[in-house]
């Protein structure tokens, strides 16, 4: 059973022209200038260094200076600030995230190692005594040493391996200790740091540094959500089955335009039923979103997953967003094909009613039973004159295959087009070798991840 939507007008739609610029580049930018920023604070405060002592131990402030402005950063990057999450994408910012924690661990550890051989090397004394004396005597480290095995553990639990043997929700409320850690280290380092001890001027940088990285956190993790949950008041207004493990939910609200959610894009989304009130999960929309609902389509693939096609009308829901840039915005050419794969079909089918232009849809499934939403795609295509293709497993299990060739021959000129992906992570990565060796620029292919 599929749910009806009146159509929107593409012409109607955003897109088309110039591609908005993306913001990644000034801000990378910026984050590099801070790091040099941060170096040029050691370099103006330290005179000399001498000894085997003053390197390690001057190995190690650089080493945690740098920690330091890194957590700052790390925590930045979960603030799910809109300018970030809407005009870089979501999945490029969990991906500079990602670096940013592992280069935080990384300096962690050398701070914490070079200090401590470096304080041992100077007083000459052993390492576990140097160390003991560091927890248990100097000011503020105990919180420190508390909030550095708290990193350590959310950089353990972040590791693929580890990922892999966990589930979501306990990674989850694993990484929201990051901000009980950096707040844990924060101390010492104005407490014990040579480069802001007597530096009014460098502890007042510090100060505004975390200060404001905290005002984001608050702002758009905390009273951004509060806001929008109380003035759109959403609920589940019905649950329709789309094909064999796939569900799509209406959800309704009030003034819903007034979000500015656009075709592509995603909200995270926490249903206040029975055993799913404490896990929020990224799902697309599925079709434009209205003034008074929005639809998303979910895959039965965990608990969660299964349990959102048992939902109830009215169940109360929870949501923030909007997220992501996967939309018209991105669009240079007035010919666009988009590439699906299994429930990745859930924001392109969004993006074929409404994207201007020339559009192509080529969706790829198991079966033809697997084609979620399949009957909507039929007549939107009719409607706006737009072609479907398909490709599907053939009788014996085999997958075609997307080459360059195959490609090509499905839109002969490809390469004037804009390519629009989603699908899972081994199919992208394919996809965007094959669309290379066709001739499509990097610059009009569009792919954001939802793996976390």
């Amino acid at each position: 059973m599929t749910t009806v939507y009146e159509r929107a007008d593409p012409r109607t739609t955003r897109g088309r022209g110039r591609p908005r610029p993306s913001p990644a580049g000034p801000l990378l930018a910026l984050l590099w200038a801070g790091a040099a920023a941060v170096l040029a604070l050691w370099w103006t405060d330290t005179r000399s260094v001498v000894g085997p002592a003053g390197w390690l131990t001057d190995a190690g402030r650089i080493a945690g200076l740098l920690c330091g402005y890194s957590c700052a950063v790390l925590v930045a990057l979960m603030a799910r600030v809109p300018l970030l999450e809407r005009r870089v994408g979501s999945d490029r910012v969990a991906r500079w995230h990602a670096m940013a924690g592992r280069y935080t661990v990384c300096l962690l550890v050398a701070h914490v190692t070079l200090i401590l051989l470096g304080y041992a090397a100077q007083d000459g004394t052993g390492v576990v005594h140097e160390t003991l004396s560091v927890v248990f005597d100097y000011p503020d480290m105990l919180k420190a040493t508390t909030g550095t095995v708290i990193l350590f553990a959310v950089g353990i639990t972040s590791a693929r391996l580890a990922r892999r043997r966990i589930s979501h929700e306990f990674w989850y409320y694993v990484h929201l200790l990051t901000y009980v850690a950096v707040f844990l280290a924060f101390f010492h380092q104005l407490a014990l740091g040579s480069d802001f001890v007597g530096d009014p001027a460098a502890r007042a940088a510090w100060y505004t540094l975390y200060l404001g990285t905290a005002a984001l956190v608050v702002w758009f993790r905390m009273l951004a959500p509060v806001r929008l949950n109380r003035r759109h008041r959403l609920r589940v207004d019905s649950v329709h089955r789309e094909a064999p493990g796939v569900f799509s939910v209406v959800i309704r609200g009030e003034r819903l335009d007034e979000l500015n959610a656009r075709a592509g894009q995603f909200f995270r989304w926490r249903f206040l039923a029975d055993g799913m009130r404490w896990t929020s999960t990224p799902y697309s929309l599925s079709a434009p979103p209205r003034p008074d609902r929005m639809r998303i389509t979910v895959k039965a693939l965990g608990d969660h997953s299964a349990a959102v096609g048992m939902l109830r009308p009215g169940t109360r829901v929870w949501a923030e967003g909007p997220y992501g840039s996967l939309t018209a915005d991105r669009s240079s050419t007035s010919k666009a094909l988009l590439v699906a794969g299994g429930v990745g079909i859930t924001p392109l089918r969004a993006l074929f009613e409404t994207l201007p232009g020339q559009v192509t849809l080529l969706y790829r499934a198991r079966t033809a039973e697997d084609l979620a939403l399949g009957g909507e795609l039929e007549d939107i295509a009719r409607w706006r004159g737009a072609r479907v293709l398909y490709a599907l497993n053939g009788a014996d299990g085999s997958r075609p295959r997307f080459t360059a060739d195959s490609l090509r021959a499905a839109v002969p000129d490809l390469a004037e087009h804009d390519v629009y992906l989603c699908g899972p992570p081994a199919m992208a990565r394919d996809l965007y070798g094959a669309l290379r060796a066709a001739g499509v620029p990097d610059r009009r292919i569009h792919h954001e991840s939802f793996e976390l």
